[in-house]
């Protein structure tokens, strides 16, 4: 409604004569400073917008960073860009330290030119396979320029988990480390594991339960290893463990049981005993030996003579000669 006295003209174009009333010159300066108001806000608004140009000109962004779909199945990964004159789309793959060049300047590489499709909004697959599971990365240049965006799409092909398998020792030796194993090789996401005891799922903290706080172990659900360590008597029973990655059906391995067994005594003794037979035999060798001279020495401080002999020559009768002589 406009003010008492002012004609049907917009309000702060400009001031009007009023027809009648009071008041005039107050909402003479009403006017003024409403018209000023209005102003300096188309300006504010002009420089927000001419900012957002100016930041903003050029844009690449995805409707889907995250893309999940079941394996053998098509799917579209998104890459929407402006603010290009002539764009050179490019798409890159990673999984792992693996990068694989998918498009190039606008068009598909020959290695996945059988089952990709490029279109200006994005890619195309015809059927997607648990080895295309990986991050791809759209790439917009501008041909000749300098202008650069680039936006990442992740894509999960889902694979329902098989069957688990395990290791377990069929026993080991109470007080000693025992490692216990399971995986599987299929599932997309990576699979987490849950491990059972006689049917019964085990916590992540053996404390937390009564039915395992005698135990001791470590847990792992991401690479489904299991720890005792020490082993104790109470860990005897039978174990299996379950894979599960949030798509199809949970897999169960086989169970198998593990027996903790005291440390064998008898075996011990038996090693002591045999030791202590090899050095009495040893022993009894060397003495031997000693015995029949094989390790006579000469003694110190002694040395041996030696005696020369002449045979004494003929001499007449009557006279005697020496001719012989003994040298000691």
């Amino acid at each position: 409604m406009l003010p008492v006295g002012w004609t049907e003209e917009q309000f702060g174009d400009g001031v009007k004569e009023p027809v009648g009333g009071c008041c005039t010159g107050s909402l003479i300066a009403m006017g003024t400073k409403a018209q000023a108001d209005r102003k300096l806000l188309h300006l504010f608004i002009l420089a927000i917008l001419l900012c957002s140009l100016a930041l903003g000109s050029v844009t690449v962004h995805s409707s889907e960073p995250e893309v999940r779909i079941p394996e053998n199945n098509p799917v579209k990964l998104s890459c929407a860009y402006s603010g290009f004159s002539s764009p050179r789309v490019e798409w890159k793959f990673d999984q792992g330290d693996t990068t694989k060049l998918v498009c190039y300047n606008n068009k598909i590489t020959a290695s996945y030119e059988d089952r990709v499709t490029f279109l200006p909004s994005g890619i195309t697959f015809k059927s997607v396979t648990r080895e295309d599971t990986g991050t791809y990365t759209c790439m917009v240049s501008e041909q000749g320029g300098n202008n650069y965006g680039e936006v990442k799409v992740k894509l999960i092909v889902l694979v329902p988990p098989s069957k688990p398998t395990v290791s377990i020792p069929s026993s080991a030796t109470i007080g000693n480390r025992a490692v216990l194993t399971c995986s599987e090789k299929d599932g997309s996401p990576p699979s987490e594991y849950t491990w059972f005891k006689d049917g019964i799922v085990m916590p992540t903290n053996p404390k937390s339960t009564r039915a395992f706080s005698n135990s001791s172990y470590v847990l792992n659900p991401t690479t489904g290893e299991l720890v005792f360590d020490p082993l104790s008597a109470s860990d005897t029973g039978e174990y299996s463990c379950e894979a599960r990655n949030g798509y199809g059906t949970p897999m169960t391995s086989n169970a198998v049981r593990m027996e903790a067994v005291e440390r064998n005594v008898g075996v011990i003794v038996a090693a002591v005993l045999v030791t202590l037979i090899l050095l009495g035999i040893l022993i009894f060798g060397i003495w031997f030996a000693y015995s029949r001279g094989h390790f006579d020495r000469t003694k110190k401080g002694t040395s041996s003579k030696k005696v020369i002999y002449s045979q004494p020559s003929a001499r007449s009768e009557g006279e005697f000669k020496q001719t012989s002589s003994f040298l000691v």
